[in-house]
């Protein structure tokens, strides 16, 4: 035997070779075919999102005029703003707000439900407002679509109640009244609207606020079509050394997304006999200014049929303590919040719902803040839940003063000190009235209401005390104290 005879016989026999499984095989068909599904579906996505951008955010159906009053026509180029604007019919629960309640119908209010009564909730605010029409209904708020409802058969306006055609500029849309008041001139139909008796001028309104309250038909852009608020600006800017200012003209976009809310959340009065609606603005927006103004012009709005003093009766200042607050220092507007955007395919659209933020926390708080859901639900329930405590503290102390007067005036307390006690029950009453009646409970601008409630309850105790005969300048603030208030009126943030 040679030895590469022996060599081969010694190796190891070589290993038969072996394929791919045919499992395996199809295993890696099917991931391929996954994978390329998957990639084109991607692509397939993006071309169409590609496709949306390029397209314009509505198709015309219709063309939208002057006169093109009806939401509904609005509606067939926008339906997703439509569809949002529509949902204000829906009621939302808050957490001061939180059912509907059954009501009978009847022939002056065929209403079978309404929002709570909040003077059922707090007699303290008949006792406020005894003698006006606010003592007799005044109820929490409901959506936009019940704007005009709400206000016809509420009992403020109902016999033997007279009210002017003024305050329909909040509860109706506007821009229809005036047109046919004034045969097209705006200015005109807003002077005539104003100094006709409610149930004349209401009968002239087809609706609530619509979609032509707030935008030109022709370019969709923001405006402002109440006169109210174009004259209330240009004296506010004018007190801030801004000549002629015009807000359709002068105001950014970003401004607009809270001016269009300011031409109704605003305090006013009804000035001279033309009951023009007025914004008292020509100091500024911050109460002081408002109070201020007020005391110049000599204005009050009524009688508490309780203690005798002429009062100022507080509107629904949101605007006003928006713009006190934090939210508004940082450019954060009245629509951020209310009426946040939301993401339809490629298109960012406005929620018209025009609801509470607490309806949808992420999309309107987290926008901006990165603490949780909770946390932030449970800062806001803390801001109002102080706002309550505090104001509740100031209720309390002006109907303490009220029942001391009523008692002054038949104990033989001197006529001085009660006319002195009533001015400070007026400014008592103006200054937390102001707080009850702003909706957002103290969350708009905390600090600023606990300051509004602090100098209301004030003003409470010093009327107790001039009934018992303190004398007024003992009374006045401390040097130091009026050192502190001046430099913070020259900071321009008090």
């Amino acid at each position: 035997m040679t030895e590469n005879t022996v060599s081969s016989q010694s190796q190891p026999a070589p290993a038969p070779r072996r394929g791919v499984p045919l499992w395996a095989l199809i295993v890696i068909v099917l991931v391929a075919a996954g994978i390329t599904f998957a990639i084109t579906a991607i692509i397939m996505n993006i071309s169409d999102r590609k496709a949306e951008g390029t397209t314009a955010s509505y198709r015309e159906v219709v063309a939208l005029t002057a006169t093109t009053y009806d939401p509904a026509v609005w509606g067939q180029n926008f339906p997703m703003q439509y569809d949002g604007w529509k949902a204000t019919a829906d009621f939302t629960a808050t957490n001061h707000n939180q059912a509907l309640v059954e009501h009978t119908p009847s022939e002056t209010d065929p209403r079978t439900q309404t929002t709570a009564s909040k003077l059922e909730e707090d007699p303290r605010l008949v006792t406020m407002w005894k003698g006006y029409a606010f003592a007799v209904d005044y109820r929490h708020l409901r959506g936009h679509a019940y704007m005009q409802e709400d206000q016809k058969y509420t009992l403020r306006v109902q016999p033997p109640r007279q009210q002017p055609g003024a305050c329909l500029n909040c509860h109706v849309s506007t821009p229809e009244v005036y047109a046919k008041l004034g045969n097209g001139d705006q200015m005109a139909g807003f002077d005539a609207m104003n100094k006709l008796p409610y149930a004349e001028a209401a009968a002239l309104a087809t609706g609530p606020v619509g979609c032509i309250d707030c935008h030109d038909p022709e370019t969709m852009e923001l405006r402002i079509t109440r006169p109210a608020l174009i004259n209330g600006l240009k004296a506010l800017k004018a007190s801030q050394g801004i000549a002629d200012y015009d807000v359709n003209r002068d105001a950014s976009t970003q401004e607009m997304r809270s001016y269009v809310c300011a031409q109704c959340h605003v305090e006013y009065y009804f000035a001279g006999d033309g009951k023009t609606l007025t914004f008292p603005w020509a100091k500024g927006t911050d109460i002081d200014d408002v109070w201020e103004y007020y005391g110049e012009i000599g204005f009050t709005d009524f009688t508490n049929e309780l203690s005798g003093a002429k009062v100022v009766k507080a509107q629904h200042p949101e605007f006003e303590s928006w713009s006190a607050g934090v939210h508004a220092a940082n450019g954060v507007t009245c629509a951020d919040c209310h009426m946040n955007y939301e993401r339809v395919g490629s298109q960012k659209v406005s929620n018209h719902d025009v609801t509470t933020p607490m309806a949808d926390i992420n999309g309107t708080c987290g926008t901006c803040h990165t603490a949780s859901e909770q946390v932030l639900k449970d800062e806001v329930t803390t801001i109002q839940n102080r706002f309550t405590v505090t104001r509740d503290r100031a209720l309390d102390a002006l109907t303490q003063l009220i029942t001391a007067i009523q008692t002054a005036q038949t104990d033989g307390t001197p006529a001085a000190q009660i006319e002195a006690a009533q001015k400070y029950q007026n400014m008592a009453s103006f200054y937390v009235d102001y707080g009850y009646s702003e909706n957002s409970y103290g969350f708009h601008a905390p600090d600023y209401f606990q300051r509004l409630f602090t100098e209301s309850l004030d003003a409470s105790r010093k009327g107790q005390l001039v009934l018992l005969g303190v004398p007024e300048d003992q009374l006045a603030v401390s040097d130091v104290a009026q050192n502190h208030l001046d430099q913070a009126k020259e900071s321009g943030l008090k």
